[in-house]
């Protein structure tokens, strides 16, 4: 084994004398760099993804209203009401509605329709805290007001305290006929 280890040795003295210190620091920041761009090129799976499961050979769990993909809530910016205290349309106890709302249209994931959802935000009490979603699922800038949902909702209410979003259904959307 001690000639293994006079091999090693007087290998990395040769290595040692021809290349600095920089030049390698340089040469494995490159490999570094070039593997940074060829790791993404590499194949992998995606169909698990693309169809709403969480991976292969995992059964998808069916969304509830205290999760932020459930379907109404594609447009939603808050705290969702149902981990509040109140329900998916409802306000809880001691808040009350927004005079004001904005609008967005969610496909179902039951039915596959289109339903037009109003989301209310919850007034008068602190912010819950809970359940906190961000979806800009068909969000128009701030000029357009009623599809804008980055706005406290609240201040037309005498108490301008947001408390947390509700998502109710207030029509379907029309079906195509072909």
């Amino acid at each position: 084994m001690k000639w293994l280890d006079g091999w090693f040795e007087s290998g990395a003295r040769r290595i040692a004398q021809r290349t600095g210190r920089r030049s390698a620091i340089a040469r494995i920041g490159a490999a570094l760099a070039g593997s940074a761009l060829v790791l993404p090129v590499l194949p992998f799976d995606r169909s698990a993804h693309a169809q709403g499961h969480g991976g292969a050979g995992k059964a998808a769990k069916a969304k509830t209203d205290t999760d932020c993909e459930y379907w109404r809530y594609c447009a939603l910016d808050g705290f969702l009401c149902t981990c509040c205290g109140g329900t998916v349309s409802q306000c809880p106890p001691g808040t009350e509605t927004s005079k004001v709302t904005w609008v967005g249209t969610c496909r179902s994931s039951v039915d596959g329709k289109d339903y037009l959802i109003s989301y209310n935000d919850c007034c008068g009490v602190t912010t819950c805290g809970r359940c906190l979603c961000n979806f800009n699922e068909g969000e128009r800038p701030g000029y357009r007001m009623g599809v804008f949902n980055d706005i406290n909702w609240c201040m037309a209410n005498t108490s301008t305290m947001y408390h947390c979003t509700v998502a109710a259904v207030v029509g379907v959307g029309a079906t195509k006929s072909g």
